[in-house]
């Protein structure tokens, strides 16, 4: 368990209503769930699901685990990827998901966006001080790995740890720029000589890092495509939440 905290956080539940509150930062609508005098802080990035229950939980876990600060800013504002655009198989849907990516999910736009944030939540918490880290889901995985790359550094700006689950758009580039300890885990629909990769880069020395692929589980186990209903997702998804806590206890 990360922290003693843990013994405390009961199941991963199918039916599940978020503990949070939501608050404007930046512009941005933003899920937080937050103890009264946080020391340390994690800005959750979700999957392009946008703010899904699963997400969410995954959310109140981390802080419950951590007795984190967790932030979960709305970066699509509302305007999220369909399921009905998938598998994009007609000219419509092609259009529908073209569009998404080229005005909501531009990488460079919103990792822009996420340092914005981070300087400003500094100063609405300043009692995390520097330990602020970094966590996405899939999209929000490349946000967190590149944020956490070059330029990561100096106060309201640093992030002192990063990680991912079920990485999207994986590149070993930005394993190789990371400056703060990352943990990635992957599942088997992800690239497995780029993730083989990331574990021969984060193994070298001076990098810091864990990358390890459940075997059994799916793109999206621990995002918005998480059953809950199923025992192994559920029983996966809370491991994994624990094995990122863990390691943001380490580092943070």
């Amino acid at each position: 368990m990360a922290t003693d905290a843990c013994a405390q956080i009961p199941p991963v539940s199918s039916e599940y209503t978020p503990k949070g509150r939501y608050e404007t930062i930046a512009g941005l609508k933003t899920y937080i769930i937050s103890p009264k005098s946080p020391q340390r802080a994690i800005f959750d990035v979700y999957d392009v699901f946008g703010l899904s229950p699963q997400a969410l939980q995954g959310a109140d876990r981390l802080s419950a685990s951590l007795n984190a600060l967790v932030l979960v800013p709305d970066f699509f504002e509302g305007d999220y990827m369909q399921a009905a655009w998938m598998p994009a198989d007609t000219d419509e849907k092609k259009a529908a998901f073209a569009k998404f990516q080229n005005e909501k999910a531009v990488v460079s736009k919103n990792v822009e966006k996420l340092i914005e944030l981070r300087e400003l939540a500094g100063e609405i918490w300043p009692s995390t001080g520097d330990r602020w880290g970094v966590f996405g889901l899939c999209w929000g995985g490349k946000i967190g790995v590149i944020a956490c790359g070059e330029g990561n550094e100096g106060p309201g700006r640093i992030f002192k740890v990063g990680g991912t689950a079920h990485p999207g758009r994986l590149a070993a580039e930005d394993a190789e720029a990371l400056t703060a300890p990352f943990i990635c885990l992957a599942s088997p629909k992800e690239p497995a000589d780029i993730v083989a990769q990331y574990k021969e880069i984060l193994s070298r020395p001076g990098k810091t890092g864990v990358v390890e692929t459940y075997e059994t589980m799916f793109h999206g186990w621990m995002g918005a495509r998480a059953n809950l209903k199923d025992e192994n997702n559920r029983t996966e998804y809370e491991r994994g939440y624990n094995q990122v806590a863990e390691f943001f206890a380490k580092y943070l």
